[in-house]
């Protein structure tokens, strides 16, 4: 019988497979038997095999102070919670498991020892599978079972002191590009300029020269030095190694020390820095997710933008190799390998001259710019202000300006060109006009009359054009030239006796109220209310004198300046809505670059050709004529031509100056770029957001660059 019961534990190891040497079979047992799949039995000490199945159901589910409780006393006495639970954490950590299937085959009794054959499976980020056979030993104390348990429990080859080691192969991070090639994200490196206070010789000349050469005070140079010990190296500002090369002679001062080090570079203090984002250090709420993804966990990854976006693009994948190490430190053997993959280039649709334009149009306003590429969606510059140098996240010595920024009131981090959501005022006039042609049967030279003032809602509710003397008699098609809001008034009303969904069908039809579909940023849906709208909102019906406030852009409705542009852009190239889009290619994994999508069309203005034509000719009329149009003054003299619209919103908050904004196109006779500006509480479209909008086009033209009016002239 002993001799058959031994043939069925060997035929047992032997079906389990090979893997990692098992241990040894002890002394011949008196019973075996082979177990089904590891389930989940309550726990029964008396019974070896419940012991057993529940040392490893908790040991699946990383439960050591459970599977610490089932040792036998005398080696808890031995080994602490602690210790015991390291002694797992470690070697899962080094392996970087992510989790591990522990399937017992066979149950072993010889009197007062038991031992369950079981197969391990340790499932890494980096090499995949681990798999070993291995032994699960019990001893029975009384009438107590209990787990005899030593390292190589662990893992079989963890015995006498061995453990795992690890070498990482980390890929350098892959660039960020415009469209041209031009760099916007790139390797670097990065010198940090420091003090060692006990080696100053002229307190004064140091002082000046680094105010020179990093831009702080005095007293904030001071103050980074002042009371640390004499022998320290205290860091002071990093710069880049071309301004340490140009400043060498002067950094040579008794006192002052750089020191180098591998990094990445925002190109032009951050050039388009929402748009491409930045990296810093694994934040520690999502460090398991990147341990499990084969990252070390002292990495940078991309946090925001571009960088957040293509973090599996840009960084590639980790290689390491896996190997044991003896007690006394030296290599046993490798275990396992994975080649690192590197990270692949993302070329954007951003021009980086046409971005600069615009950062540096925006300044330090509380505002946005956004430049689409008419016959395809791409964006050429997408601008909010006031940006940020991207630079501060990534160089750990300038973390007063890191401080600086996080705390800025004007929130320099949110992207106003995707997430801001402002009343569109009167540049929602351009959907008001499309409504009025379509559902609202007018045409284009239907005549209205502006005294200056509306009573359409009766004289309590008397509402004024922004031109106080008014208009007098005009035509549809000139109101929008001309901006009327009287003439709006009376076309919202119109509409409303029509169908009082129409305009807000309209305005969801012409890319509002929805998100554009850019994949690559984070963007707000903005609003177009409507009727069921307001009743689930407020329980409210519809009102006329809510068709009238959304006929002239203000109300309820909100937008954000990237809905205006594509809107534009669909009125630029006769009616086609595009999906934006930020990523024209990436680096293929053999160096042939892989195309993104590209253009994707999502929908049509539902406007005639007619019609677009009639809007079209009235745009062009706001920049062009003499008489009527609100923003001519502002585009005289400019050999490209324009067409456009001005608007002047008003914002939610009482007595804050309005939003200023101006959309157009350029040139006007064959569209190649639709932009909008956006200026938040600046005042009249005409007075802020168009000269502006002139400023960009001749910056990014190479001509003289028309200064901003001042004082403000009179507009819409």
């Amino acid at each position: 019988m002993r001799k058959a019961v031994l043939i069925l534990v060997l035929c047992a190891l032997l079906i389990a497979g090979c893997g990692s040497p098992t241990p040894a079979s002890p002394s011949v047992p008196t019973q075996a038997s082979t177990l089904p799949p590891l389930a989940s039995p309550t726990l029964d000490v008396v019974t070896p095999e419940y012991l057993g199945r529940g040392f490893l159901k908790a040991w699946q589910e990383e439960n050591t102070t459970e599977m610490y409780s089932l040792l036998a006393p005398a080696q808890r006495e031995q080994l602490t919670a602690a210790a015991f639970a390291e002694a797992y954490q470690t070697p899962l950590h080094t392996t970087t498991t992510i989790s591990v299937t522990a399937l017992p085959e066979a149950l072993n009794i010889d009197n007062d020892k038991a031992w369950i054959d079981f197969r391990e499976v340790w499932h890494t980020a980096l090499f995949g599978d681990l798999q070993a056979h291995n032994r699960l030993s019990m001893v029975r104390i009384g009438a107590q079972w209990w787990i005899e348990w030593d390292a190589g429990t662990v893992w079989p080859d963890l015995v006498d002191g061995s453990r795992f080691g690890i070498e990482y192969q980390i890929p350098p991070r892959a660039n960020i590009y415009d469209t041209t090639g031009a760099g916007l994200a790139v390797p670097a490196t990065i010198v940090t300029v420091g003090v060692i206070p006990g080696r100053i010789e002229d307190e004064g000349l140091l002082l000046d020269t680094l105010y020179k050469v990093v831009g702080l005070t005095y007293d904030e140079i001071q103050q980074r030095y002042a009371g640390q010990p004499a022998d320290w190296y205290i860091p002071i500002s990093d710069i880049t190694s071309e301004e340490s090369l140009a400043y060498d002679e002067m950094l040579t001062l008794p006192g002052i020390e750089r020191r180098e080090r591998t990094g990445r570079l925002y190109t032009l203090d951050g050039v388009a820095s929402h748009v491409v984002g930045w990296i810093s250090p694994i934040p520690a709420e999502t460090y398991t997710e990147y341990r499990n993804l084969g990252y070390r966990g002292d990495e940078y990854v991309g946090i925001s933008g571009l960088e957040a976006w293509g973090e599996e693009i840009l960084a590639g994948k980790n290689g390491a190799r896996l190997y044991l190490v003896g007690a006394d430190g030296t290599y046993v053997g490798g275990m396992a390998e994975r080649q690192a993959e590197r990270g692949r280039a993302i070329t954007t649709t951003i021009d980086r001259d046409l971005q600069v334009q615009a950062e540096e149009a925006l300044g330090e306003r509380r505002g946005a710019v956004v430049a689409i590429d008419v016959a395809t969606g791409a964006i050429r510059a997408l601008a909010s202000g006031p940006g940020f140098d991207s630079n501060v996240f990534v160089r750990p010595a300038e973390n007063w300006r890191l401080q600086a920024t996080l705390s800025d009131p004007n929130r320099p981090l949110l992207n106003r060109a995707t997430l801001g959501q402002y009343p569109a005022g009167s540049i929602f006039k351009i959907v008001t006009i499309a409504a009025g042609l379509g559902p609202g049967a007018m045409q284009a030279e239907t005549h209205f009359s502006c005294p200056g003032y509306w009573d359409g809602l009766g004289v309590a509710n008397r509402k004024f054009c922004w031109l106080e003397s008014g208009h007098g008699d005009i035509t549809l098609k000139d109101a929008l030239t001309a901006s009327c809001n009287v003439t709006f008034y009376e076309v919202g009303s119109r509409l409303d006796a029509v169908d009082n969904e129409a305009l807000p069908t309209y305005g969801k039809a012409f890319g509002l109220g929805a998100v554009t579909g850019l994949a690559e940023l984070p963007e707000a849906a903005g609003l177009v209310p409507d009727p069921d709208w307001k009743w689930a909102t407020y329980r409210e019906s519809w009102a006329t004198g809510d068709t009238v406030n959304l006929a002239i852009g203000q109300g309820f409705l909100l937008v954000t300046p990237l809905q205006i542009a594509r809107m534009v852009a669909a009125v630029a190239n006769g009616g086609t809505l595009y999906q934006p889009y930020l990523v024209d290619r990436v680096g293929g994994a053999d160096g042939t670059p892989q195309i993104m999508a590209g253009p994707t069309v999502v929908g049509n203005l539902p406007v005639s050709a007619a019609h677009l034509a009639i809007i079209q000719e009235a745009l062009l009329g706001v920049t062009t004529n003499t008489e009527i149009g609100t923003a001519w003054h502002r585009f005289a003299g400019l050999d490209i031509p324009v067409a456009g619209k001005t608007g002047t919103a008003e914002p939610a908050q009482k007595g804050a100056e309005p939003h200023s904004w101006f959309v157009g196109y350029f040139p006007a006779d064959n569209p190649e770029i639709a932009m909008v500006v956006l200026v938040e509480n600046a005042g009249e479209g005409s007075t802020v957001a168009a000269p502006m909008f002139r400023q960009i086009l001749e910056g990014y033209n190479g001509l003289p660059i028309t200064p901003l009016p001042t004082p403000p002239a009179p507009a819409e």
